[in-house]
Order: structure tokens, then C-alpha cells, then sequence
């Protein structure tokens, strides 16, 4: 996705435009703001940039993300100082193609022990054609010393009707999907790009909580004008089985930030909410 095609966002967008147009394109940036605000689009789409190439998977992209200790795969995620050893080892390497290469950190404040610190030596003096994105969600995430050496872009929140007309389509494709079967997922899902997908894995999730809610007796206020269709889907489901596609679109998640194809992601989630009871 190209920076012109990221909305609700137009003064980080005007920013970043002058820094390429300019070519004075800092080493290090500091993507600050609430989830669901476009910080991880608006960083691969920088990256595109950057880069001159659209591909997901281009050599001189690195994109780090918290993961679970080695020895307990459902352990606490983070990123460790072993990540940025390696993440030091590769800023130091030529690039591979493109004139730069490019690092972002996402959920950057979940940088643990002696990794902030580790951190800091890389940007007081960063390799050379190296350029390092971190995702945060308040400037205070990280230490002070680590942030001001990064140059601030700051994002708003998206309004609630943007989430609004995320959670209708995503209905809508749901019920589609379900009534028609895998044909409809196939057509339905023909161009979907990044952004696209991360707001309906988003409204899934909402999807999956508003089920528990249904489940936990919760008030029909709590739920707004589609608490008889959620009352209906609800008896479908067990909460066990909810509390699976939950993980399942965490994983989704996941799987979008490390640029894996958004339709397969979709299709993924879809298979197992819409086509699961088909």
C-alpha cells in the first residue's frame, strides 16, 4: 500500500511525504498511537518507500514482533535482547537491493531487560542506509532516552464510524460466506488489500467478544442494535469455541504484521468462523 492510500491519517501522511520528497528521511521514527490507528500499515507502506518495492517479503525488510520464550511457546510474548542482537547483526550487512534497509519494531514497548539499553547503542549510532521504525502506543512506552533519539509521528485515533462500517462489512461477509459456502469467499476476497484485512480481523475479534457477552448473559444494551442477530449466532457456538477463534485472530494478526498475504489471512479466519457450523 502506498502512503497515499493510508486514511484517517493525514498529517503523519503529509510528514512522511515531505521526508521522501525531500530526501531527509530520518534513521529512526517512533509510530505513537492507539491500536486500530494505521501505525503498522503507515510503517510497511513507509518501508515501500524506502525501498521502491511493493513486495511483502523484500530482503531489506525486517520486521521485529514480541514473541513467547523458546522453552514455553504460551509464555508471556516480548522482545528480547537476543532480537536486537540479531537485528544489530543485520542493520550492519550491505543491503541486498534496495539503497536502504528497513526495521520495524512492532509493540516496540514490549522491549524487556537489558534490550532497551541494547537498543539505545544501535541508535545513537546507527549503521549507515538504515532506517528503524518503532510502533508505540504512548510516547512514555519506552525510556526517554530511547525516544529522543527517534523522530515522533503521531497518529489519532480513527473515528467510531470508520470501526462501525468495519464491523458491517465484516457481518456482511460473514452471512455471505456462510450462505454460499467457499465460492463467495474466493470472490469476496479477490482484493483485500493490508489495511483492509486488518479492520476486519479487528471487527472478528469484536465479533468474537460480543459472542461471549451473549454467553455471559450480558445486557442487550451492551450490545447495540444487533443483539438479536448475536443472540441467534451465539447458540452456535460453545465458549470454548470462541475463545479459539479469538487466538485464531490474534494469529491473524500476528501473521499481517509479518506481511504474510492478507486474503490467505482472511480466508483463514473466515474458514473457521462462517464455514466451521457449515
Amino acid at each position: 500500500m502506498a502512503l497515499e492510500q493510508i486514511v484517517g491519517q493525514p498529517r503523519a501522511v503529509e510528514l512522511l511525504r515531505r521526508a521522501l520528497a525531500s530526501d531527509r528521511v530520518a534513521h529512526a521514527y517512533a509510530f505513537v498511537g492507539p491500536t486500530g490507528s494505521g501505525r503498522m500499515t503507515t510503517a510497511l507502506a513507509l518501508g515501500e518507500a524506502l525501498l521502491g518495492s511493493p513486495s511483502p517479503n523484500h530482503p531489506d525488510l525486517h520486521v521485529i514482533v514480541p514473541t513467547p520464550p523458546e522453552t514455553s511457546p504460551r509464555g508471556a510474548r516480548a522482545i528480547r535482547i537476543s532480537a536486537i542482537r540479531e537485528l544489530e547483526r543485520q542493520a550492519s550487512l550491505r543491503p541486498a537491493m534496495a539503497r536502504r534497509k528497513v526495521f520495524i519494531l512492532d509493540e516496540a514497548e514490549r522491549m524487556t531487560g537489558d534490550a532497551p539499553q541494547a537498543f539505545l547503542k544501535t541508535l545513537e549510532e546507527p549503521p549507515p542506509a538504515t532506517v528503524i521504525i518503532l510502533i508505540l502506543p504512548r510516547i512514555r512506552a519506552v525510556p526517554a532516552t530511547v525516544l529522543s533519539r527517534c523522530q515522533v509521528v503521531r497518529f489519532a485515533a480513527r473515528d467510531d464510524a470508520g470501526a462501525a462500517e468495519a464491523r458491517g462489512q465484516a457481518w456482511e461477509l460473514f452471512t455471505e460466506v456462510r450462505a454460499q459456502g467457499v465460492e463467495a469467499l474466493f470472490r469476496r476476497l479477490e482484493r483485500l488489500d493490508r489495511e483492509k484485512a486488518e479492520a476486519l480481523v479487528d471487527a472478528y475479534w469484536l465479533l468474537c467478544r460480543d459472542l461471549l457477552l451473549v454467553k455471559s448473559d450480558a445486557p442487550s444494551a451492551l450490545l447495540g442494535a444487533g443483539a438479536a442477530d448475536l443472540a441467534g449466532e451465539a447458540e452456535h457456538w460453545s465458549v470454548d469455541e470462541i475463545l479459539a477463534t479469538v487466538d485464531l485472530c490474534r494469529q491473524a494478526r500476528e501473521a499481517l504484521l509479518r506481511n504474510v498475504n492478507p486474503r490467505l489471512t482472511l480466508e483463514i479466519v473466515l474458514s473457521r468462523l462462517a464455514l466451521r457450523a457449515a
